[in-house]
């Protein structure tokens, strides 16, 4: 059964009423069996899951994973909302992204520890306000993830958590059509924004004193 379907006037696949995005994704994780590709996951979540992608992807990077993890994830990221930006109408992954696959007891491990965390924010979430026509909110909401999504896969330390908090932030609101949240999203954007170019303008100023001090 697919559990993501589009209204005739909507811009962004919506899942059912009676289902969240949390428990499309438990019912993923009870029925994973041998490894988990994410080509299988796309294709699980439905035709257009741009809204859906993004959440996940930008919702295990609010996870606390390995070094590095961000820029594996980040990749995907990137891929999904440029393909927002562009107007796509179905999501596509390459082969050497789609093929990567983890164990079921990783993917349910994984699923285990955002999916309460992705529960909570949805019991906050309802439509409302929301300010776009049609597709427009989904190149919208792409164009701003997209930007967030490669700040993500930059090698700043604590860096990737509000981008990617941000990005998640902008997918559930393009989900259920929720205007407030997607002001939420873009403040905690502008924040995101903020703090990198502190950190860069701080690392400039450190190199620029380290040069002087060695010279």
């Amino acid at each position: 059964m697919n559990p993501i379907e589009e209204g005739p006037n909507d811009s962004a696949p919506r899942l059912r009423r009676s289902r969240r995005l949390s428990e499309v994704f438990a019912q993923l994780a009870r029925d994973a069996e041998g490894p988990v590709t994410l080509d299988h996951i796309c294709k699980s979540l439905g035709a257009r899951a741009f809204a859906p992608m993004l959440v996940l992807f930008a919702g295990l990077n609010l996870l606390p994973l390995p070094p590095g993890s961000s820029a594996v994830l980040g990749f995907p990221l990137i891929l999904i909302a440029a393909q927002m930006v562009s107007g796509r109408r179905r999501t596509w992954l390459p082969r050497i992204i789609g093929k990567r696959s983890l164990s079921a007891d990783q993917f349910r491990n994984l699923m285990g520890s955002l999916i309460p965390r992705l529960a909570k924010m949805e019991q906050l979430i309802k439509p409302r306000y929301w300010p776009f026509w049609r597709r427009q909110g989904e190149r919208v909401v792409g164009g701003i993830s997209l930007f967030m999504a490669i700040v993500v896969t930059l090698p700043i330390p604590g860096g990737n958590w509000l981008p990617a908090f941000c990005t998640t932030l902008l997918g559930l609101s393009l989900l259920e059509r929720d205007g407030i949240l997607f002001a939420l999203g873009s403040v905690v954007g502008v924040i995101a924004i903020t703090v990198i170019v502190g950190i860069f303008t701080a690392a400039g100023f450190a190199g620029h004193a380290i040069l002087a001090w060695l010279m």
